[in-house]
C-alpha cells in the first residue's frame, strides 16, 4: 500500500539496464499501467513488469533495429515495428510469435491496435498508413495523403475513425468504413509527435514540436483550444481517465491543462527528462524515459495535483472565479457511442483481392523458418505465469506504488542547510574547467544577443562561426531551426559548412541539430536551387537574378560535398541512420 504520510507527489520508481544496446522506443501498457515493452538496436522486444529489475520475456525475430512498440488493449499481445519496414505480433499469453507483416517500405514509425476488432494500423517514414487484420486478410486498406513520416496513430475510442499525425506539421481523421479522409487539421507549425483521443466527447488533443498543445473539436471539425507553455517538443500527453484535464509530459515536469477557456492548473516538477510514455493507472501517473541502453520509471500522484480550480498560467487571472465545470455526463460535446461487447465487429472499407495480394500489402503466418528466428524466450517464469497466465480469472489488483519515505528530510533541514552562495561554492567545487567554459560560453552567447537585436539573422550567424565555438553555432541553429520564416538562401551559405562539423560531431545532440538544419534547407531551398540552375539565361543584365544565381550555385555545391558524408551515415543502425536515411532521401535529386 501507499505510505499514507509521504509529502512527495513525484519520485523514481526505478531505474534498468534494458538492452544489450541502445534502446530506441518503448511502450507502457495502458490498460494495467504495469506492463512495459522496450524496443533496442538490438533488434529485441523485452517485456518488463513496471517496478520490478528482470525481464519477463525477449522476443526475437527481427533482423533490424526496433522503432515502434505497442501494446493492444487487453496486454495480451504486442507489435513490433523496425527500421526495414517490417511488423511482427507477438502472443504474450503463448509466448509465440503471431503474425509477421510485410509490406512498408521504409522505418515503422507509429502503431495502434483497434480497440474492438482484430485490426492493427501502422504508420511509416514512406508516408502511408496500412490498416493490417491480424487475423487472416493481411494489409486490408492503404491510406495516403501524408507528405511526411507519420509520427503517431490512433484509434476512436468507439473504434470508427483512425487520427493520423505527421512531420509535414498535419492531423488527418479517417473514417475506417468509408476509407477516405474526413478531415484535415493544419493549425501546428512543426512535426506532430502525439495526438490523443478524449475518453469519452468527440474531442482530440495533439502535441507538436512548435511546443504547443492544440484540442481538436470532433463535431465541428475546429480548433477550440491552444496551450503554448511548453519549453520544448510536446512528445507525451495522457486525458485524465474521466476526461477532467490533459495532462502532458513535458521536460523534467508534468503540466495539467485545462480547456475552454485555456488554462494550466499545475506544473509539476519530475525529474524524467524526455519522458516517452505516460500511462494513468490507481490514481498514479507512470512516466518511463530512456537514454542509451537505460530506461527509467516516474510515478506522480496524481491525488496530490491540480485538476481544477485556481490557475498557473493562461488566459484566466488568479483573481478571476473559473466557470464551474459541467456535471459528469452533462456535456455539450457529443460522447461516443461503444459496443455493448467487446465480440463486435468494426465494418472497414478494405481494398480488393488483387491489391492484397500485392507485395505492398504481403501477411505471412509464422514459417518454419519464421520459428526459428523468431522466439519469446521466457526469462522470469514465476513474474509470467503471474501476468499472463494466473490460475484465478479476475483480473489481477494492481496496488498503488508506494511512495519512498523522506529521508534526510530533517538533516537537510537543520546542520546540512545551505545558503544558495554556499551550495553554489560546494557544486562548482572539483569542475574548475567546466566552469570556464560555460562562463565563457554566456559570455558569447551575450555577444550574440547583442547582434541578434538588430534583426539580422545572417550577421548573428557568422558572428557564431567567427568565435571558433561550435557548442554556439548548435545554440543559436536550435533557435533558427524553429523558425522556417527567419531561413533566407545567402543564410545557407554560411550554415552549410558548420552543418558538415555537426554531421561528423562525437555529441549526439550537435549531430541531431546539423540533421535537422540540412533536412529544413533541403525542403525550403532545394525547389528554388534547382530551378534556378536549370533556368535558361536571361536576356540583358538582371544583378538581382545574377545574384541569387551564384548562391544557388555555391548552395548546390555544399550540399553536393554533403551527400556522400550522408550516404556513408546512412547504413548505420539506430536512431542515427533513420536520420541519415532520410536525408539520403531528400539528397537523391542532387544526382540527376
Amino acid at each position: 500500500m501507499a505510505v499514507a504520510n509521504t509529502t512527495k507527489t513525484s519520485w523514481r520508481l526505478q531505474e534498468i539496464v534494458a538492452h544489450s544496446s541502445n534502446v530506441a522506443c518503448l511502450a507502457l501498457g495502458k490498460n494495467s499501467g504495469r506492463l512495459l515493452a522496450t524496443g533496442g538496436e538490438d533488434c529485441r522486444v523485452n517485456i518488463w513488469a513496471v517496478s520490478k529489475p528482470n525481464c519477463i520475456m525477449s522476443l526475437t525475430g527481427h533482423n533490424n533495429p526496433v522503432e515502434c512498440v505497442k501494446f493492444n488493449n487487453s496486454e495480451e499481445q504486442v507489435v513490433a515495428g523496425s527500421q526495414s519496414g517490417s511488423l511482427r505480433v507477438w502472443d504474450l499469453e503463448a509466448a509465440k510469435i503471431l503474425r509477421t507483416l510485410m509490406g512498408h517500405k521504409a522505418n515503422i514509425c507509429s502503431l495502434d491496435f483497434h480497440p474492438f476488432g482484430e485490426y492493427l494500423a501502422s504508420g511509416s517514414m514512406d508516408t502511408n498508413i496500412k490498416l493490417w487484420d491480424v487475423r487472416r486478410k493481411g494489409c486490408v486498406f492503404r491510406y495516403k495523403g501524408h507528405t511526411q513520416a507519420v509520427k503517431c496513430l490512433a484509434f476512436s475510442p468507439d473504434g470508427k475513425w483512425l487520427a493520423s499525425a505527421s512531420d509535414d506539421s498535419t492531423i488527418k481523421l479517417w473514417d475506417l468504413t468509408a476509407g477516405k479522409m474526413i478531415t484535415e487539421f493544419t493549425a501546428h507549425t512543426g512535426a506532430i509527435n502525439i495526438i490523443q483521443f478524449h475518453p469519452n466527447e468527440y474531442l482530440l488533443a495533439s502535441g507538436s514540436s512548435d511546443r504547443t498543445i492544440k484540442l481538436w473539436d470532433l463535431e465541428k471539425f475546429k480548433m477550440i483550444g491552444s496551450s503554448g507553455g511548453e519549453m520544448g517538443p510536446v512528445r507525451c500527453l495522457a486525458f485524465n481517465l474521466d476526461g477532467c484535464c490533459l495532462y502532458s509530459g513535458a521536460v523534467d515536469s508534468l503540466r495539467v491543462y485545462g480547456w475552454e477557456p485555456d488554462r494550466c492548473f499545475d506544473v509539476v516538477p519530475v525529474g524524467w527528462g524526455k519522458v516517452a510514455d505516460l500511462a494513468i493507472c490507481n490514481h498514479q501517473l507512470i512516466g518511463v524515459s530512456y537514454n542509451l541502453a537505460n530506461v527509467s520509471s516516474y510515478v506522480v500522484d496524481l491525488t496530490r495535483v491540480k485538476k481544477s480550480g485556481s490557475v498557473i498560467q493562461g488566459v484566466i487571472q488568479d483573481d478571476q472565479p473559473l466557470t464551474e465545470p459541467s456535471p459528469k455526463g452533462s456535456t455539450l460535446r457529443r460522447n461516443y457511442e461503444r459496443p455493448l461487447t467487446t465480440c463486435s465487429t468494426q465494418r472497414v472499407k478494405q481494398s480488393s483481392e488483387s491489391e492484397r495480394r500485392s507485395p505492398e500489402g504481403e501477411m505471412r503466418s509464422p514459417s518454419s523458418e519464421d520459428e526459428k528466428e523468431s522466439s519469446a524466450e521466457i526469462r522470469n517464469p514465476e513474474d509470467y505465469k503471474e501476468i499472463f497466465q494466473p490460475k484465478s480469472l479476475a483480473p489481477p489488483k494492481n496496488e498503488p506504488f508506494p511512495a519512498p519515505l523522506e529521508d534526510g528530510e530533517s538533516l537537510l533541514s537543520s546542520r546540512y542547510v545551505l545558503g544558495d552562495d554556499e551550495a553554489l561554492a560546494q557544486i562548482r567545487k572539483g569542475h574548475d574547467t567546466m566552469c570556464v567554459m560555460l562562463t565563457s560560453r554566456h559570455k558569447n552567447l551575450d555577444t550574440i544577443r547583442a547582434v541578434w537585436g538588430s534583426g539580422d539573422v545572417k550577421t548573428s550567424l557568422d558572428s557564431a562561426v567567427s568565435m571558433k565555438d561550435l557548442s554556439i553555432v548548435v545554440d543559436i541553429l536550435n533557435i533558427v531551426n524553429l523558425k522556417p520564416s527567419l531561413w533566407k538562401l545567402d543564410l545557407c551559405t554560411s550554415i552549410l559548412p558548420q552543418i558538415e562539423e555537426l554531421l561528423q560531431s562525437k555529441y549526439e545532440s550537435y549531430m541531431q541539430t546539423g540533421c535537422t538544419s540540412l533536412k529544413l534547407i533541403l525542403k525550403r531551398f532545394w525547389p528554388l536551387i534547382s530551378d534556378t540552375l536549370t533556368a535558361p539565361p536571361s536576356v540583358g543584365v538582371d544583378i538581382t537574378r545574377e545574384e541569387r544565381h551564384q548562391k544557388c550555385k555555391a548552395c548546390y555545391k555544399l550540399l553536393k560535398n554533403l551527400s556522400d558524408l550522408v550516404k556513408n551515415k546512412a547504413d548505420q543502425v539506430g536512431r542515427h541512420g533513420s536520420a541519415f536515411k532520410e536525408l539520403q532521401l531528400l539528397m537523391a535529386p542532387l544526382d540527376y
